[in-house]
């Protein structure tokens, strides 16, 4: 004969006509019958080999050795409940910390919007915003200061860094108010032949790059200033030192701030926002839920860039 052993709904059981003192109550409580309730009842007393309960007429007390029994299934509740606790925390990330790495006008705009989306769903995560030009962020997340990184990719990845694309989208011109070019719907490489232009350091991924397209137009670049920071170069061209191609995620933010004119510029200038981590490093369902808050911004909030996307 097949002894019969101790269940959770024994315990339930068990547990609820402690706490009500009602076989009909208990049952009440678990949304099943009161034949239920006592059945499973007269179960666990035959399972522990004592009584449960003292019953005088219709009145069910606790018996002594019912009360101490209590006593342990209570400290067992306590025990399960610290786990749904814990489970809870490990669910909404309670507790972890994220540092995320952007340029400043990323970190200002498309990662703060996140951020406090990602805080509203998950308030007990901390999130710890770093922001620097191009290399310093993938320095950040090359050495493991930062688990993400949010960058413009204006040519191949950067070397030991895995990156998802997020978005493609073409560059503009950014031209002073009241700039000669200023009445063109576009921008075509050769408009700018003697124009003086603000451009990135020399070396760095951006200038490079817009450095190809305008040779390859046959047009040689006439660089007045340099600046690694593309809030910066916006300023300068709007302060009239040039013009220059920047992303459109720069330049439209900017534009909110400053007089500056801002153009499709031909011919394309493809550049894409790349979500960065250090190769290897596992990605958790914390980095998973941040990236996903980042895409609802980029969907929801971007609209002005849809001219560049691609």
């Amino acid at each position: 004969m097949t002894t019969r052993r101790m269940s959770l709904k024994h315990i339930e059981a068990f547990r609820a006509v402690m706490q009500t003192g009602s076989m009909t109550e208990a049952a009440r409580r678990l949304h099943t019958s009161q034949p239920q309730v006592s059945r499973l009842v007269s179960q666990l007393e035959a399972i522990v080999g004592f009584a449960l309960f003292d019953r005088i007429g219709t009145r069910l007390l606790p018996s002594i050795d019912g009360k101490r029994f209590f006593q342990d299934v209570e400290k067992a509740f306590a025990g399960l409940q610290g786990l749904e606790s814990a489970a809870s925390n490990i669910r909404t990330f309670g507790g972890d910390r994220l540092a995320v790495a952007a340029m400043p006008r990323i970190a200002g705009g498309i990662v703060s919007k996140a951020v406090a989306r990602f805080k509203r769903d998950y308030p007990d995560t901390l999130v710890t915003i770093h922001s620097g030009a191009a290399s310093t962020v993938n320095t950040w997340i090359s050495s493991g200061l930062c688990e993400l990184g949010l960058a413009v990719l204006y040519d191949e990845d950067p070397p030991g860094i895995d990156v998802a694309v997020l978005l493609s989208m073409d560059c503009v011109c950014i031209l002073p108010k009241q700039h000669r070019l200023a009445h063109k719907k576009q921008i075509h490489a050769a408009d700018l032949d003697g124009e003086a232009f603000v451009s990135f350091p020399l070396g760095s991924g951006p200038r490079e790059r817009i450095d190809r397209i305008l040779v390859a137009s046959g047009i040689k670049p006439k660089t007045a200033l340099e600046s690694d920071l593309g809030a910066s170069v916006c300023s300068l061209v709007a302060d009239g030192m040039g013009v220059s191609v920047i992303n459109p995620l720069a330049a439209l933010e900017e534009q909110r701030y400053l007089d500056i004119e801002v153009r499709p510029f031909k011919p394309a200038v493809t550049v894409r926002l790349g979500m960065m981590q250090a190769p290897g490093a596992p990605h958790s369902r914390l980095m998973t839920a941040f990236t996903e808050h980042v895409r609802e911004v980029l969907d929801s909030q971007l609209a002005h860039i849809a001219p560049y996307r691609r």
